[in-house]
This record gives structure tokens, sequence and C-alpha cells, in this order.
């Protein structure tokens, strides 16, 4: 399971870029770094893209649904987690996309499950299993305002970025898995033809 590898590079990347947003401090070691205070804007792109350093206590896209759902949401990202680990155990052997995919989605999912778990103690703000996630790329298509809410504007991380390339390369990889075991099996193939020849 060699593409465990990628999982972790995803999470190690994940939360070292979110330790120079949100910043930290090692005492024994005598470091110290800012980072950045919640708000705050680096432009790179003019009105398209930019750093903004935001902490998101919900779900995807900035989704929250209270306090009382802090703990629930925490434990479905690790029930998650552990599944997504058990898919690629069991796909270990199919394709390598397939498999990188996953690899992709796990690690995207643990960098994420990590500040829902540890951040609020880490960073003494909130007990165990109710940090919230450090978003902080500033992505604008249009502004879109529905029921007082602003659609168009995404503030994601490289968590999120791992798990949406790894769902869209998950698509093509099932479809060219299933493609390959046609293949293998002629005679179910056959069938196949032969119903739709029909």
């Amino acid at each position: 399971m060699r593409v465990l590898f990628v999982s972790f590079m995803v999470l190690f990347i994940d939360q070292l870029s979110k330790l120079f947003v949100k910043g930290f401090s090692i005492p024994f070691l005598n470091l110290n770094f800012q980072g950045m205070y919640v708000g705050q804007k680096i432009p790179l792109l003019g009105n398209l893209f930019d750093i903004t350093f935001v902490e998101n206590p919900g779900i995807a896209f900035g989704i929250d649904f209270g306090g009382s759902f802090k703990l629930l949401i925490s434990i479905f990202s690790l029930l998650a987690s552990a599944g997504l680990f058990f898919y690629l155990f069991k796909y270990r052997n199919k394709i390598f996309s397939l498999r990188l995919s996953l690899a992709l989605i796990f690690g995207g999912a643990m960098g994420n499950m990590f500040d829902r778990i540890f951040y609020g103690v880490i960073y003494g703000y909130a007990p165990l299993m109710h940090g919230r996630v450090v978003d902080f790329f500033n992505l604008r298509f249009f502004n879109l305002f529905i029921f007082d809410r602003l659609f168009g504007n995404y503030v994601f991380n490289i968590a999120d970025v791992a798990v949406t390339a790894g769902v869209i390369l998950l698509l093509f990889s099932l479809n060219r898995q299933k493609e390959m075991e046609l293949q293998e099996q002629p005679e179910v193939l056959e069938t196949i033809l032969a119903e739709n020849k029909e």
C-alpha cells in the first residue's frame, strides 16, 4: 500500500500550510511564528484569488449547524476516514489511478479531521473534537446572493484540494477499472454485447 505515502504527504503539506497561516509556538525550541489573524488577506491575483485566513466551524463551504453538532461532525469525520482506509486496503490490488484517488481523498479527510479533533486543544479555544478547520485559499468566480448568503466566493485548503482532485480521479478510475475487469472476463463482455444487439 505504497499509495499511503501520498495520503501522508497530503496530510503533512496540509498541516504545514495551516501552521504557517494560523501560527505556532514551540516554547522548548524557542520558536514562535505569529501567522495571520482571522480575516487577514494577502492579495495574489487581483480580485480573483488571495490568501484569506478563515476558521470554518462547520463542514464544507462553511456550512455550520451550530455547536451541538460539532462533536457529531468530528465523529463522522473519524468514521469516514476509517472507511476510506478500509477501501484503500480492499482495493490494494486494483489499478493505480483508483488507489491514488482514494489516497488523495483519505489524506485530505485526515487533514481536516485533524483540525476538527485537535486544533481546539492545541490552540486552547475548545475541547477535544470541537476544533475549527483552517481555510485560506480564497477563490472568487462571481458574486451571487441567495437567501442572504453569498455564493461564488470559495475559501478552502490543501486538504480540500486533495479531496476534490481525488473524487474527480475516482470517477474516471471506476470506469477504467470496470473496463479492465470486463476485458479480463470475455464471457461477461460477450453477454453484454449480445444483450445490446437484441
